[in-house]
């Protein structure tokens, strides 16, 4: 029998990603906290595949990896697991590092100490890992610009002068975090790197773009900004854009997400380093804003020129390497992803 095992797996990309592997394996186990930012109401979420099995449980503990794996061994592992929030994780350090350092090295050694090693492992990575990226100068040099200080960009310098910013591509482009959280994956990255080439797993590892759609937060302020953005406009009040509104953004939409790590799981495709996950092309968060607001009859968005420590001015993904290596191409649109996410909205109650 063929087992999958997803930690975080009642979260947002969870639900959607084990609907698909619950169509593949033969057993699909979901291992989620529930913590109270995501789940308001720790009971199963709606969204989640009945086929799946939900163990609620926190993957910092000993106990809930010596209970599972005494049960189960699982085929492919996919770890979703993750605290989340790029400035949020400047003030909560210690809750960062615990969930995404910690958490995950208990995983890791208690599939050793249970001879349950998978055979492959497929991780959650985050485009934080590269900070504000790679820039190039006027005379065609590639430069890592510092991280920006709250002094520049209180002054309104938004960009780094004499600079354009560059795609990530994990080809090419070094990860340089700037922020707690960010910090965190990367050590994910390299942990689940090293420990699988030590024992014979294959380690594939995707870094996401901004994920939004149906069945993402709405009330959860650390979630993705095209929800915050949609929760605003039902208000009826502007939505506030931060810094001058021209920062970018790649916005790529939960179902392209969820087929994409799909096929992470079950490639027979040789994978030899981080791929690359999003729509492929930038958007201004004015941009995003205005479609959003003319969906709701909402007033036009203002710029409000406050900032957020952590935040990086430019971030989208050259996925040609996640393309070719996963058959995969990403197939929704901005718009048609924010009209998807404001009719299933619509179903829900949303108290701003």
């Amino acid at each position: 029998m063929s087992v999958c095992v997803v930690t975080g797996g009642a979260g947002f990309i969870g639900t959607a990603l084990c609907r698909l592997l619950a169509g593949t394996f033969d057993h699909v186990v979901a291992v989620d906290a529930l913590l109270p930012q995501v789940h308001p109401v720790p009971v199963r979420p709606v969204g989640l595949d009945d086929r799946v099995e939900l163990r609620v449980a926190d993957i910092r503990d000993t106990a809930t990896w010596d209970d599972l794996l005494s049960a189960v061994h699982p085929d492919v592992v996919v770890h979703l697991a993750a605290e989340t929030g790029t400035g949020q994780s400047l003030t909560a350090a210690t809750r960062h590092t615990s969930t995404n350092v910690v958490g995950t090295s208990q995983m890791l050694d208690a599939l050793v100490r249970h001879d349950a090693v998978p055979r492959r492992l497929v991780l959650a990575s985050s485009r934080a890992v590269y900070g504000e990226g790679a820039w190039r100068s006027r005379d065609g040099q590639v430069v890592y610009p510092a991280q920006r200080t709250a002094e520049s960009i209180t002054g309104g310098q938004w960009d780094f002068p004499g600079l354009d910013p560059l795609p990530m591509d994990a080809r090419t482009v070094e990860p340089r975090p700037v922020s707690v959280y960010g910090a965190t994956k990367l050590a994910q990255e390299n942990l689940v790197t090293i420990w699988a080439r030590a024992f014979g797993v294959e380690p594939v590892v995707v870094r996401l773009q901004n994920v939004y759609g149906r069945g993402q937060s709405p009330h959860n302020p650390y979630t993705g900004i095209v929800a915050l953005f949609c929760r605003t406009a039902a208000a009826g009040r502007p939505i506030p854009l931060y810094e001058d509104g021209q920062v970018r953004r790649d916005f790529v939409a939960i179902d392209d997400v969820a087929t994409a790590m799909h096929h992470a799981a079950v490639t027979d495709a040789l994978i030899t380093g981080p791929l690359d996950i999003g729509s492929g092309e930038h958007q201004t968060i004015a941009t995003v804003a205005r479609l959003v607001a003319e969906r709701y009859g909402a007033p036009a968005p203002q710029v409000t020129g406050q900032f957020r420590e952590g935040d990086v001015r430019h971030a989208w993904a050259e996925t040609t390497a996640a393309r070719h290596t996963l058959a995969w191409s990403p197939g929704t649109d901005l718009a048609t992803g924010i009209t998807d996410l404001t009719t299933w909205l619509a179903t829900l109650t949303l108290v701003a």
